[in-house]
């Protein structure tokens, strides 16, 4: 899973509520078209190139988002704030996103364009159309919740995204440390709005929000953030001439800024969570809400880029879970386990031959499958990644509610490297047999590949640099857990049968995403599912389904993403034959970004017939 940030350009900090799959920033307005001296519009080529307006666009919208420019490795005078996470924010971003996108239709005519200036058009085009139905709905999703709450986001970026080099950087982290009572404070405020209007997570969500919360409290001065700080400070080098009467001073500051900011806002909005939980819902899925069907089209839409009706995607699961049900049974032989395929998952999920007994073993297992997996990587790919891999565990503060792993991309001026996070706070949820597919999900040749190049695509707009399409990103991860096989590895039988786990996990998703938001699933009956189907163990399972309700249509672009880069591979190397080369298709899909599905399609199709047609020339 690629981890979504807080970014401006979402309007609340929730992102769970931020559900585009590209990051929408906000701008200034766009530049109209242009005038002759005449005053009518000029009949010539446009002054100002298509990519000089994305360029207008990206820059203004760093103006206004200081965790953009963080993330992007930018320290200025935006560095000590956090930005506007009032819903004013959002209705800016989408108004100018509307805006530019009215200009460029407007200046730019498609079909003089050159391919990559198209497809920026279009590609920008799809942001705004899908921008503009996510608005109608920006107040159904959770600021707070245990996948991408507030409470937890704000000191992980802290932790994560601030880095700190000179004491000037020092500084800017005790003013967001400040800064942190009006942001919470704010969002606190616009969660209340939404509670009073009938928008709040299911009741069962308010125990990990505000555990979170306690955890912080708890610590006093240890928390995680100023213990973090600490750290940050005691590795400035001193060789600026800086004097430790000055870092003595910053580090006096930062406890000071907790203990007056930042810990009363979090005491208040924990006496508003409490608040929340006496009244929340016990109904799972967005269907209760006043527009619930709407909302749950627009977000299958967003992340799958099709118009797959959600009965059709609980369709398409329950395919695809038959059909991986059957490669298992053949593994089961190959190991000569005797019983059913449901009795091959209890014994998978509780024996303890596949459970690590150290959080130690499992890192050092990973990294040597990766470091394994990245020495084939030239064999399979012509474009290879130029940052830096790293895996860490999630941090105490937030592992009991995070999510078993996702990926933090690399700035792009190779500040801060790519960022396999795993969730090791229980073994017992983290497979022996998932171990392999997982690596190669986040790491290679998944999602730290596939960022890395996309980040740095230098040529492209930002917007294509930095933002993202849900299906195409998901889709490639859980494509490169197959890919691993391809490349020769899951040598030991258990750990294909974790690979074919890790797809029928995916597969499942289909089937009870939509069953909770579309045909109105409760949790228990989406667990037991999940249960009778799949081999993951109980506390996965509880988690997963977690996951879904507050995050709904997010988990179905995964499967649906993979199983059409499978079909694009199928169709190229039966096209060109002999002349397939699994290099030149992966760099087809890897080379522009992420697209949504159809234009991948079409990018496959423009590579086939261009490859066909230097075959006949040769």
């Amino acid at each position: 899973m690629v981890r979504k940030y807080l970014m401006l350009g979402c309007g609340a900090v929730s992102l769970a509520a931020c559900s585009s799959t590209y990051s929408e920033p906000v701008s200034t307005a766009a530049s109209a078209a242009p005038v002759s001296a005449e005053g009518s519009a000029a009949a010539e080529a446009p002054a100002q190139t298509i990519n000089g307006l994305f360029e207008e666009y990206d820059a203004a919208q760093l103006e206004l988002s200081p965790l953009s420019k963080a993330y992007r490795g930018i320290r200025d005078d935006d560095y000590s704030k956090w930005g506007d996470f009032s819903d004013a924010a959002e209705v800016a971003s989408n108004d100018l996103l509307q805006s530019t996108a009215q200009t460029m239709r407007g200046t730019y005519d498609l079909a003089e364009l050159s391919d990559q200036d198209a497809l920026s058009y279009r590609l920008f085009e799809a942001v705004a159309e899908r921008g503009a139905e996510r608005f109608r709905f920006r107040k159904y999703g959770y600021v707070f919740d245990q996948m991408n709450g507030a409470q937890s986001q704000l000191p992980a970026f802290l932790i994560n995204i601030h880095r700190v080099s000179t004491p000037s950087d020092a500084a800017a982290y005790v003013e967001r440390i400040r800064g942190l009572g009006p942001a919470i404070d704010a969002l606190t405020a616009e969660s209340k709005a939404r509670a009073d209007a009938g928008v709040m997570p299911p009741d069962w969500v308010y125990p990990y929000v505000i555990k979170d919360i306690e955890n912080l409290l708890a610590a006093g001065d240890d928390n995680a953030v100023l213990e973090d700080f600490s750290a940050k400070l005691a590795g400035l080098s001193q060789a600026a001439g800086e004097s430790s009467e000055a870092l003595d001073t910053l580090g006096k500051a930062a406890p000071l800024a907790w203990n007056q900011h930042a810990l009363p806002a979090y005491q208040r909005l924990l006496a508003e969570l409490k608040r929340q939980q006496a009244i929340a819902p016990t109904d799972d899925g967005v269907w209760r809400f006043p527009e619930g069907a709407a909302y749950y089209k627009a977000l299958l839409a967003n992340y799958t880029t099709t118009d797959l009706t959600a009965d059709e995607i609980h369709d398409i699961g329950l395919r695809e879970v038959e059909r991986i049900h059957g490669e298992m049974r053949a593994i089961m032989k190959t190991v000569g386990f005797e019983g059913s395929l449901q009795d091959f998952f209890q014994f998978t999920r509780t024996d303890d031959q596949f459970f690590y007994t150290s959080r130690e073993e499992y890192i050092a297992d990973a990294t040597a499958k990766i470091d394994a997996l990245g020495e084939k990587m030239p064999e399979f790919f012509g474009v290879l990644p130029t940052d830096p891999l790293v895996i860490k565990p999630v941090e105490a503060f937030r592992e009991q509610s995070a999510g078993k792993a996702f990926y933090q991309r690399p700035a792009p001026d190779g500040s801060r490297p790519g960022t396999y996070y795993v969730n090791l706070y229980n073994l017992r949820d983290m497979s022996k047999n998932e171990m392999e597919a997982l690596a190669y999900h986040e790491g290679l040749p998944g999602h730290h590949l596939q960022l890395s190049i996309q980040t740095q695509l230098g040529d492209v707009p930002a917007f294509r640099r930095f933002g993202g399409v849900t299906a195409y990103s998901e889709g490639w991860g859980l494509y490169s857990e197959e890919l691993g096989k391809d490349m020769g590895f899951y040598q030991d039988p258990y750990s294909d049968f974790g690979r074919l786990g890790m797809e029928l996990w995916r597969a499942c998703r289909l089937v009870v995403d939509t069953g909770l938001h579309h045909k109105r699933w409760s949790r228990e009956k989406a667990i037991q599912y999940l249960t009778d189907n799949t081999p993951n163990p109980d506390g996965d399972i509880r988690k997963a389904i977690e996951r879904y309700a507050v995050y709904p249509g997010q988990a179905t672009a995964y499967m649906i993403g993979k199983l059409k880069i499978m079909e694009l591979r199928s169709r190229a190397k039966t096209e060109l034959g002999t002349a397939y080369d699994i290099r030149e298709f992966h760099d087809v899909i890897l080379k522009n970004g992420p697209v949504p599905l159809s234009i991948m399609e079409e990018n496959v199709d423009n590579f086939i017939r261009a490859r066909k047609a230097s075959m006949t020339e040769d």
